[in-house]
């Protein structure tokens, strides 16, 4: 069976997704856990980023205060970029060995691999069909400010720092439009589960 590469922009809906596919028991290789473990306390890359960002970005217990590292590399490309250097390449070699074991183990599961990047990394060609995970960019912003306490201009930069949404949904093979209900989601999500399993 197929990796699949889920997708979406932030704040698109893709961890109800995720969480809605690891109920019904399909294996979810997550880059999102991934990077939080990559950089826990003792970590290369959490030694990396401090020796690079500094330790105003730590919390008083010594990990990592992502709100405080998102505000920094979010301001600056050029940041963003070398901290995503630091991080992407340790994410990566993770997922693949994750799903290579899975791959091993049960060489007909059906394996998702979530990707916030998938296009952006080029990792979409590494994948067998791509799944976006679509909310119109006013959705985003509005959850980002909700769910994060962002301002509307904060939540906008960090809108804008990925591909557009509509770029992501035209090199998507599917699209799950997640600007309804969970249900609406879910029944999407099912529709395109029963493609991939054939």
């Amino acid at each position: 069976m197929p990796v699949i590469g889920l997708t979406g922009g932030v704040a698109s809906g893709k961890t109800l997704v995720t969480d809605y596919l690891e109920r019904k028991g399909i294996p979810v290789i997550d880059a999102d856990r991934i990077a939080r473990e990559v950089v826990r306390a003792g970590e290369p890359a959490y030694r990396e980023v401090i020796r690079a960002f500094g330790p105003g970005i730590l919390e008083r217990d010594g990990a990592l205060n992502r709100k405080k590292l998102g505000a920094l590399v979010f301001d600056s490309p050029d940041k963003r970029k070398r901290l995503e250097a630091m991080i992407h390449p340790r994410v990566y070699e993770t997922a693949w060995q994750e799903i290579r074991r899975i791959q091993a183990l049960d060489p007909g599961a059906l394996i998702i691999f979530s990707v916030p990047l998938l296009f952006e990394t080029g990792h979409d060609k590494e994948v067998d069909k791509t799944v976006l995970v679509y909310a119109d960019e006013p959705t985003q912003v509005r959850r980002l400010m909700q769910r994060n306490g962002l301002t509307e201009p904060e939540a906008r930069k960090r809108v804008s720092a990925q591909m557009s949404i509509e770029a992501k949904s035209k090199a998507s093979d599917y699209v799950i439009r997640n600007m309804g209900t969970v249900e609406e989601t879910y029944r999407q999500v099912d529709a395109i589960l029963s493609e991939l399993r054939f």
